[in-house]
């Protein structure tokens, strides 16, 4: 029996893997639950947002269902203590270092996307991030200069085997998909980008049946509004993949369908939404849980070997999305009526 942590979190988080178990529930796999406070209601509950409990179970679960951190009554605190900091440490405890985020138009949600119908049809793509480096990670703090002006900083750093380790997954997983893998960077400007394309271009003797381009990151940006289609596989750094694939879930129409898996070199993941907290709507019932169920989908298909499961829930989504939206994209369907209606294609 596999155990599955489900982490709710803040604002929205439990509403939508509240919908999330409701459909692994109705798979009848052979499948454990067990919930945890993180984020700004473990920091209310245990004065830590990763408390010791909540990181041994996300140790010994063999996958992990993530909702959302984020809590406005926390944003004084001292930034170790704040809800962010629960998925950094998760991240960095885990070793979680590459982060899956697909994102694909679904047919009839044309009108919902930014772009022109023509082009958001044709986006079908998948973002390859590295989590555990970049400035995210890096020294930062405060500092006076020499003239007495407060100055912030943050230090950009990657080294070459975490650039490897991140291009193995980027060329493995275009090698599964449609074999074009196009490398993201800042080369013209930042001597860690360049390390980057460096090792990129290393990486890509041992993979001559993927096709490798490289991509300057403000001009990445451009090119997903413009011609999202060209893409297949971008692989990207942490601060670069944050930026793009919030993008990219505007083009396919809403944050609210876009799942992501941040997995280890041994396939063990974290499963969650690329939505944030919402408090603005969090316990009205608006919230869009696909992206929560998506993401569960990419938990039996990455860490369970449940493809066949995983292609069920993938379909009922998208069936249920033929009559059924939420308010994120123009309709007026509750979490738990989306959730209904997922089951029942399900």
């Amino acid at each position: 029996m596999a155990l599955i942590a489900i982490l709710p979190g803040d604002g929205i988080g439990p509403e939508v893997t509240a919908e999330a178990r409701r459909v692994l529930e109705a798979l009848a796999l052979d499948l454990a639950f067990e919930e945890a406070a993180v984020g700004g209601a473990a920091y209310h509950a245990t004065g830590h947002p990763l408390p010791p409990a909540t990181l041994d179970l996300a140790r010994r679960a063999d996958a992990i269902l993530f909702g959302s951190v984020g809590d406005p009554s926390c944003d004084a605190l001292e930034r170790h203590l704040r809800p962010e900091q629960a998925i950094l440490g998760l991240r960095k405890e885990l070793t979680l270092f590459a982060n899956l985020r697909p994102a694909k138009l679904f047919a009839g949600l044309e009108d919902a996307s930014a772009l022109r119908p023509e082009v958001a049809r044709a986006i079908d793509l998948l973002i390859v991030r590295e989590l555990n480096g970049d400035v995210y990670f890096g020294e930062k703090g405060m500092r006076t200069t020499p003239t007495g002006l407060r100055q912030g900083y943050d230090l950009m750093s990657y080294d070459e085997a975490e650039v490897r380790r991140i291009a193995v997954a980027g060329f493995e997983a275009a090698r599964r998909r449609r074999g074009k893998l196009c490398s993201v960077d800042k080369a013209n400007v930042l001597e860690t980008s360049q390390l980057w394309r460096d090792v990129v271009v290393e990486v890509s003797a041992d993979y001559d049946d993927v096709a490798l381009s490289h991509m300057y990151v403000d001009n990445a940006a451009m090119q997903l509004v413009r011609n999202p289609g060209q893409f297949d596989v971008i692989v990207t750094g942490n601060l670069f993949g944050d930026i793009l694939s919030d993008q990219a879930s505007m083009c396919v129409g809403s944050i609210g369908l876009l799942p992501s898996a941040s997995l280890d070199a041994e396939g063990k993941g974290l499963y969650e939404p690329i939505h944030g907290s919402a408090p603005d709507i969090a316990g009205q019932g608006k919230a869009n849980p696909c992206a929560a169920i998506l993401s569960a989908a990419m938990m039996l298909r990455h860490s369970l070997g449940l493809p066949e499961a995983a292609d069920r829930v993938e379909a009922a989504v998208a069936a249920a999305l033929v009559n059924h939206r939420t308010a994120d994209l123009g309709g007026d369907c509750s979490t738990r009526t989306m959730g209904d209606a997922v089951l029942a294609a399900l």
